[in-house]
């Protein structure tokens, strides 16, 4: 498995982002993918989770309501649309491939991890 995270950068406060995560080896078609973050000094927390088949969903309740998980299949891709972004949402953010098909917000259900994509928030 080869997963690609992208589309990190830096936005102001109240700004969106969209994040990608490529799996280039279609691995995970059959499991479910999750972003996780991690800010300097702090361990590593869950953000979202999506099953195989698209449902369903999990969400960290610090990002309830302003993420969207989404995969599309067809391009063995998941998105990460982020909006209202403050500066707690600073962190390198990283997608995993899990054993299984269904979301799961632990990190030891995840098999397979890509590198991260930098997210600052900042005016």
């Amino acid at each position: 498995v080869q997963l690609q995270a992208s589309g990190g950068g830096l936005v102001q406060p109240g700004g969106s982002l969209t994040l990608s995560c490529a799996d280039s080896k279609r691995t995970s078609s059959n499991n479910a993918v999750g972003w996780f973050r991690q800010a300097p000094g702090k361990e590593r927390e869950f953000v979202a989770a999506i099953s195989w088949r698209g449902n369903p969903t999990t969400y960290a309740d610090s990002v309830k309501g302003r993420f969207t998980i989404s995969r599309d299949i067809a391009k063995n891709t998941v998105y990460l649309q982020m909006n209202s972004l403050n500066e707690e949402d600073t962190a390198v953010y990283y997608c995993a491939v899990a054993y299984g098909p269904v979301a799961a917000d632990s990190p030891s259900r995840y098999r397979y991890w890509g590198q991260g994509t930098q997210v600052t928030v900042s005016s």
